[in-house]
């Protein structure tokens, strides 16, 4: 995108006034997706997002500055005015960019941009109706097939000068339906760093079934009862309690600072024996892997928890000169116009040594969370709130009715100090996650867990 030789002239003159550290990041995006709404295709569109940012350090002081006019005087303007901004001085540093390959264990095999709009609505298509058919409940259904092309240059002062292609795809169906007048919303999402070869093992019509079950099932549910109580949680997006409740606070952007529940606890133990928690953005085409982060840093296999002791953080280049820690490859950003900061890729807790059949069974009564959703956190402090958007009820060790209005509000450390049984069917489930450097493909995962105590909200 940027030849070797203009990215080191861009680099001179971002650190001509003395900045000790400069990086160009610049990216050509293609966005594209297709909308269903009312059995038809109700929108097909396209966006490129195109541009570069410089940044510079020197010491613990950052600015960065955006541009969409890649020429080389436009970017040598952009890198004078985030040198002009930093500080005062003359250059210290000399450049020399050697190509770096960091390898790509990520395949396509058909690159969405080969293949027709007619063939990506078939596919929509057998989502969608899988799900408007499904029953006479269901009363509306939304579907989006959505593929992206996302090409990544970096270059930067310790002689890193290196690119990468990220391609995703991912179908969404969500159906809405009604019994006795109460509606109730189901929703699946299946998506992978993958081409269209995705739909080889991802079926359309079992996506769509799958929202719409979801949305029939709670449709038809009673509500929940509040008290306190323990609560098993299924696998795959249930991983979105550790991921917003935890992941955040072990993210650099937050322990740099002394803002994160787990600051100042490397070492300690913060969890059971059998908990172990990972950050993995090695995992080969999963949705939120990369072969190096927005900062040129290889990608890795981070173990954050392992048998209950907090091991490390996740860190970025700039936090990381403020905690004297080296940068574990989690720096990622939305776009050029973002900048740059811890953030998590491919997250999970992993397998444990328990069967499902003696959680459930462990459980005289408390709640079955089937399928996480949405909710809120405070990674100061850990406390967060999540709905439980498919739930049901456990007595005597079985799993009985349906339950809809669940909610789980704790805080992160009390949580996973309260995780006592750790099943091994680890399923992973994909997300889009939004913090300060913008939103982001991400997977959370786990085994089904039990968190033996917990506030559950209902009525």
């Amino acid at each position: 995108m940027i030849s070797r030789d203009v990215c080191e002239r861009v680099l001179l003159a971002a650190v001509s006034t003395g900045a000790d550290y400069a990086e160009i990041f610049a990216e050509n995006t293609l966005n594209h997706q297709i909308n269903m709404i009312d059995s038809k295709v109700s929108q097909i569109q396209d966006s490129i997002v195109a541009g570069a940012a410089v940044r510079v350090y020197k010491g613990l002081r950052s600015v960065m500055a955006s541009t969409v006019d890649t020429s080389e005087a436009g970017l040598v303007a952009c890198a004078l005015r985030a040198a002009e901004a930093l500080c005062q001085g003359k250059a210290e540093i000399s450049i020399t960019l050697k190509e770096r390959l960091y390898g790509d264990i990520h395949p396509i095999r058909i690159v969405p941009a080969d293949v027709t709009n007619a063939e990506k609505i078939d596919i929509l298509k057998e989502g969608y109706f899988a799900a408007r058919n499904y029953a006479d409940s269901i009363k509306q259904v939304t579907g989006a097939f959505l593929d992206v092309d996302h090409k990544i240059q970096i270059a930067n002062t310790e002689g890193i000068f290196a690119s990468d292609r990220q391609i995703r795809t991912r179908l969404t169906i969500q159906a809405v339906a009604e019994i006795n007048g109460e509606t109730q919303t189901g929703g699946c999402r299946p998506g992978a760093r993958k081409g269209i070869e995705l739909f080889e093992t991802v079926s359309p019509k079992a996506t769509g079934e799958e929202a719409a079950r979801q949305a029939v099932v709670m449709a038809g549910a009673g509500y929940c009862p509040a008290g306190v109580m323990p609560v098993a949680i299924e696998n795959g997006f249930g991983g979105v309690i550790f991921h917003e409740a935890c992941g955040h606070s072990l993210e650099a952007s937050s322990v740099a600072y002394g803002r994160s529940q787990f600051a100042g606890k490397l070492g300690q133990k913060v969890a059971c024996e059998k908990f172990t928690a990972i950050d993995d953005g090695t995992m080969p085409n999963e949705w939120g892997s990369f072969n190096f982060d927005d900062e040129g840093t290889p990608s890795r296999r981070n173990v954050l928890i392992e048998n209950g002791v907090l091991k490390t953080y996740m860190i970025d280049k700039f936090n990381g000169r403020r905690m004297g820690m080296a940068p574990t490859g989690n720096a990622r950003r939305q776009s050029y116009a973002y900048t740059p900061t811890s953030r998590m890729s491919n997250t999970y807790i992993a397998p444990g040594p328990d069967k499902n059949e003696d959680i459930i069974a462990s459980i005289e009564y408390g709640l079955y969370a089937k399928q996480m959703g949405g909710g809120s956190v405070n990674p100061v402090t850990g406390e967060f709130n999540f709905a439980v958007n498919e739930g049901y009820i456990i007595r005597n060790g079985k799993i009985c009715e349906p339950v809809r209005g669940a909610s789980l509000v704790g805080t992160g450390a009390d949580t996973i100090a309260k995780i006592d049984m750790i099943g091994s069917d680890m399923e992973m489930a994909q997300g889009m996650c939004g913090s300060s450097s913008g939103s982001i493909p991400t997977n959370v995962g786990q085994p089904l867990i039990r968190v033996s105590s917990i506030t559950v909200g209902g009525r």
